[in-house]
């Protein structure tokens, strides 16, 4: 059996920023508090495609991933190790993330897809978000009603950590949003270009 979930959200600010938030989620020092599940992110590959001009990264992402007492028993671990790839658009305004748990595997399969593009009503102001989540637990699936409650539970746990994700982001944008009016207001000190 699979669990699998789509949010869907709408940041009330334009695609650039919010994906400029995106990027600095995790290395911004006032979200350790809230992600404090992300223990160590690391940039494994970067390269900029120059005929479609697509950004494309690969990240390693160690989370602690606490489950039931009786799977950490099993597994005999609670940190896991994930794999985070993403293309970013800019002439499209397109940014997609795809993550796996490298780690676990032979327990527990998750694969997170996340897209951010320009909200079909207001593209110039607003930026779409949807997120796509399937967990599914591997070794327990003759005892199905076992599998049931450890993908609920886990998705029960995403389901908190994607929204404290998308608080950070909303956090970073409106950091960002006032940033930028400070820089481009003649009494801030600063020269407009």
């Amino acid at each position: 059996m699979v669990v699998a979930y789509t949010q869907d959200h709408v940041y009330r600010h334009p695609w650039e920023r919010v994906t400029s938030a995106a990027w600095r989620k995790f290395t911004d020092p006032d979200n350790v508090r809230t992600l404090s599940h992300i223990l160590e992110v690391d940039t494994l590959n970067r390269r900029l495609d120059p005929d479609t001009g697509r950004l494309y990264t690969t990240r390693s992402i160690t989370v602690h991933a606490p489950g039931p007492w009786f799977l950490r028993r099993i597994v005999g671990q609670d940190i896991c190790h994930c794999v985070e790839s993403t293309v970013v658009d800019a002439r499209h305004r397109s940014m997609e993330i795809t993550t796996r748990n490298l780690s676990l595997r032979h327990f527990l399969e998750v694969e997170e897809r996340s897209w951010y593009g320009p909200h079909p009503d207001r593209p110039a102001e607003w930026t779409a978000f949807r997120q796509e989540t399937s967990i599914r637990c591997k070794p327990l699936s003759t005892l199905a009603s076992m599998a049931e409650k450890v993908e609920q539970r886990c998705a029960d746990r995403f389901l908190q950590n994607s929204v404290k994700g998308r608080e950070v982001v909303e956090r970073i944008c409106k950091f960002l949003e006032i940033e930028s009016s400070a820089s481009s207001s003649p009494s801030s000190g600063r020269i407009s270009i």
